[in-house]
C-alpha cells in the first residue's frame, strides 16, 4: 500500500503494521494532508478512534478494554462501576455500549491515570451521567491549563470545567469498591508529573498508566516535567508493587507482567545511559542517532508508534 493510499483509508484502517512504519510527526503529517482541516490533536483522535475496541476478562470483575487510546479497565459490581481512563472522545458510543453490556449498574467512578488526552478525552460525557472522576492534584492542574505537546506539534487549551476531576489527592489515596480494595498512588515525576498508578489489590492487578509502555518505546512528556529518568524511577516503583502473578495493566500495548516490566525499565536504562554519557562528552544529538544507542532494543521495542530515533530524541531532550 502507497502512503497515498493509506492517506485516502486512514480512517477505516487498523493502525497495526502501518503505524510502525512513521514516526508520529509523519502520520500526523499524513493525517493532515489527507484532511487538511485537521489539526494535530484532530488528527491523532482520528488515528487512535479508527484502531477496533477488544474487549478481555481479568478477572470474574475486573475487564480490560483496550485499543482506541491505551487501555481502559473496567470493575463491575453491585457498587456500580468503575473506569480507569477513559479512551478517545470519538469512540465514547463505543465505549458507553461497551459499559451497558456489562450489566445495569451505573459508572459511578472513573479514575484518570495522567493529564494527556488518550486517557481524558471523556471526562466531560462520564461526569454528564453522574461518575465522579479522580486524578492526582496536578492532572486537574494541566487540564486546567494550556499546553503544549511540542515534540508532536499538538496545543491543548484548558479543559472545561465539567471535564476536570472532582477529587484529587496529593501523595496516595484508598477506598473499597464492589469487594475490592484500590489503592492509588502519585509516581514522581516520570511520564508526566501527573502519573498515578491504580492498584486492585484482591484481584493483584495493576494499571501502571503510562509509565509503562508494553512492547514499544514510550512517549515522555518534558513539557510536564517527564523525563527518562523518572520513567527508571517510575518503573521500578511499579515492579515493587507486584509480584509473579500480578497482572500489570500498561498505558499502551499488550496486558503485561513484572518479568515485562522488569524488561522496559532495563532497556530504558541501557538507552538512558548510553545517551547520558555520550551527551555529557559533548556529542551533537545528530552524531548520538548515527551510533544508534537503542539498536539492540530496536527489534522488540521499535515498532510501535515511537520509532527508535524518535524515542532516542525523546531522551535525550529530557536529559
Amino acid at each position: 500500500m502507497t502512503r497515498r493510499e493509506w492517506l485516502e483509508n486512514s480512517g477505516r484502517l487498523v493502525a497495526g503494521a502501518l503505524l510502525a512504519a512513521a514516526t508520529p510527526r509523519e502520520m500526523l503529517e499524513a493525517a493532515q494532508q489527507a484532511n487538511p482541516t485537521l489539526d494535530a490533536v484532530a488528527a491523532s483522535r482520528a488515528r487512535m478512534a479508527a484502531v477496533p475496541m477488544e474487549t478481555a476478562r481479568l478477572t470474574d470483575n475486573l475487564t480490560l478494554l483496550s485499543g482506541p487510546g491505551g487501555n481502559v479497565v473496567v470493575l463491575n459490581g453491585s457498587d456500580g462501576k468503575l473506569m480507569v481512563d477513559t479512551f478517545v472522545a470519538p469512540v465514547w458510543p463505543q465505549l458507553k455500549q461497551r459499559l451497558d453490556g456489562l450489566g445495569n449498574a451505573p459508572l459511578n467512578k472513573v479514575i484518570n491515570t495522567h493529564w494527556h488526552f488518550d486517557h481524558t478525552d471523556n471526562n466531560g460525557r462520564v461526569r454528564a451521567i453522574g461518575a465522579i472522576i479522580l486524578a492526582h492534584e496536578n492532572t486537574k492542574k494541566r487540564l486546567s491549563e494550556p499546553h503544549d505537546l511540542v515534540p508532536l506539534g499538538m496545543h491543548f487549551d484548558p479543559c472545561p470545567a465539567d471535564a476536570l476531576p472532582q477529587k484529587v489527592f496529593q501523595t496516595s489515596d484508598e477506598f473499597d469498591f464492589n469487594g475490592e480494595t484500590i489503592r492509588l498512588g502519585h509516581i514522581p515525576p516520570a511520564h508526566t508529573d501527573s502519573d498515578i498508578f491504580v492498584h486492585f489489590e484482591r484481584a493483584n492487578v495493576l494499571h501502571a498508566g503510562d509509565v509503562f509502555f508494553n512492547s514499544y518505546y514510550p512517549f515522555i512528556d518534558a513539557g510536564t516535567n517527564g523525563s527518562v529518568h523518572g520513567m527508571i524511577g517510575g518503573a521500578t516503583k511499579l515492579i515493587a508493587l507486584a509480584d509473579g502473578k500480578t497482572q500489570i495493566v500498561p498505558g499502551h500495548g499488550p496486558l503485561g507482567d513484572r518479568a515485562s516490566l522488569a524488561r522496559f525499565r532495563d532497556m530504558l536504562a541501557e538507552i538512558y545511559d548510553s545517551v547520558k554519557e555520550q551527551k555529557a562528552a559533548g556529542h551533537s544529538l545528530k552524531e548520538i542517532l548515527a551510533s544508534k544507542p537503542s539498536a539492540r532494543f530496536d527489534e522488540h521495542w521499535g515498532k510501535g508508534l515511537n520509532s527508535p530515533d524518535f524515542f532516542v530524541e525523546l531522551v535525550y531532550n529530557t536529559l
